[in-house]
């Protein structure tokens, strides 16, 4: 089976076939959001960039519920896979398969129906023409809804399966053919908000058709098959999954009460100024995320087979790659921030300009302490720990952000809403590394039985 690399290859060699892989996937995808925001704030406005950012978090709910069956089923399925049992691994990979598209269907009908409920809450205080912008950028998801979420589940199934390189390919061919036709719909064709949602839509969907038609005929660990799933392999998909699922939903609900914020503090101009920060944000946190997701099915399937020295090795390692990514992260955005911002703000919106390079010094701040999140909860989760994993979610994208906000904004203004980012990663980072702890001394127990 191809995914017995995670146990015959040495940490170090395994760290970089899993994570050099998934980090120029991020990369790429990361270039790919900035140029889809360069086109939206350069060729269409600033009210569509603001309306872009007031619905990203109802896009990322809606994939939060397929991350919370992919991610949990992944976990069970390397562990399988490591117990060398690939007959029951392939019964939960066709079950989720199937699970997901129900699920991606129901969603997508809501959207259609309640998309102008929907942007109209979230947007209090924006001018009619974000809202319009809003609708329709909410309905053409919608409507590819049933596609798009299975492709974010067969992407994960295809690194369980030590194809970690088809999956950097596939997700660089799509984001590339997304950015062609971001050229000639919106640069060429002069096409708005709906032809940068229908791209993105349509690269997805062509990757959920591609990689559908790969686990065919038993070609790889994971194969199409009947039957159903015990119930207790269910709920531990659930609760392996469910610190991922809460991460996206209360990271939805935190950007929801962030644009409220900053709606109050700074208008349309600091959502868009957000929108701006969030794309050059992006690339920090698509490759910390890429870096640490990537070494999940690894430090699962070494779990699983036993191989617990191997699994901290393996962790070590992921430390180390990310606090080298922050560090160098913080000084670009820093330093070069200047340089960046006007890349998607029109020459003649000084105001939104101005705003976005101090908001982007500002923010950078939060890369000094905002790694360990990712890492750690991604660690727990592999290891099966889906409590740790979801505490880590609560307190570090819930309940720390919103106290910190509450706290910092009434004081400082703006300049207040984008402190509070570093306020509540440090915090979060001090929780967290008290649960890794406690993990720790219960191997060292376990490992003394």
């Amino acid at each position: 089976m191809d995914s017995e690399i995670f146990e015959k290859l040495p940490p170090t060699k395994l760290f970089f076939r899993c994570a050099v892989p998934s980090m120029i996937t991020m990369a790429f995808g990361a270039l790919y959001q900035i140029a889809d925001g360069l086109f939206v704030g350069r060729f269409i406005g600033g009210d569509a960039l603001a309306a872009v950012n007031l619905i990203v978090p109802i896009i990322m709910i809606v994939f939060g519920f397929a991350n919370l069956i992919a991610t949990g089923a992944s976990v069970r399925i390397a562990v399988l896979l490591g117990e060398k049992n690939r007959e029951e691994a392939s019964r939960v990979f066709t079950f989720t398969l199937k699970l997901i598209f129900l699920i991606s269907c129901f969603l997508g009908v809501l959207g259609l129906i309640f998309a102008e409920s929907f942007v109209r809450f979230l947007a209090p205080g924006a001018t009619e023409q974000a809202i319009e912008y809003g609708i329709t950028y909410t309905r053409v998801y919608a409507a590819f809804a049933p596609l798009m979420l299975i492709y974010h589940a067969t992407d994960n199934y295809l690194r369980v399966c030590g194809k970690e390189k088809i999956s950097m390919w596939l997700s660089v061919g799509t984001q590339a053919f997304n950015i062609v036709l971001d050229v000639i719909l919106i640069v060429f064709l002069g096409q708005g908000v709906w032809a940068a949602a229908f791209t993105s839509c349509l690269a997805m969907a062509l990757g959920s058709v591609i990689t559908l038609f790969m686990f065919r005929k038993k070609r790889m660990d994971l194969y199409y098959t009947k039957g159903r799933i015990k119930r207790a392999i269910f709920l531990r998909i659930l609760a392996n999954g469910s610190s991922e699922f809460f991460s996206s939903i209360s990271m939805s609900i935190m950007s929801i009460v962030f644009n409220f914020f900053l709606l109050k503090y700074g208008g349309t101009t600091a959502v868009a100024a957000f929108s701006v920060i969030m794309y050059v944000d992006s690339i920090v946190g698509m490759l910390v995320f890429g870096m640490s997701d990537s070494l999940q099915p690894a430090i699962s399937y070494c779990y699983g087979a036993g191989l617990m020295d191997k699994v901290k090795a393996i962790f070590r390692r992921v430390i180390v790659g990310a606090v080298v990514l922050s560090a160098a992260s913080l000084l670009f955005m820093f330093f070069a921030g200047q340089y960046v911002a006007p890349l998607f703000v029109k020459p003649e919106d000084t105001e939104l300009l101005a705003v976005s390079i101090v908001g982007m010094k500002l923010f950078s701040l939060s890369y000094i302490t905002g790694w360990v999140d990712m890492c750690f909860s991604s660690y727990f989760t592999a290891l099966e720990r889906p409590a740790r994993s979801m505490l880590v979610s609560l307190f570090g994208t819930l309940i720390f952000p919103i106290s910190a906000l509450c706290i910092m904004a009434p004081l400082l203004k703006l300049n207040g809403v984008w402190l509070s980012v570093l306020i509540s990663c440090t915090l979060s980072a001090i929780f967290t590394l008290v649960l890794y702890i406690t993990i720790r001394k219960n191997f060292e127990l376990e490992k003394t039985k």
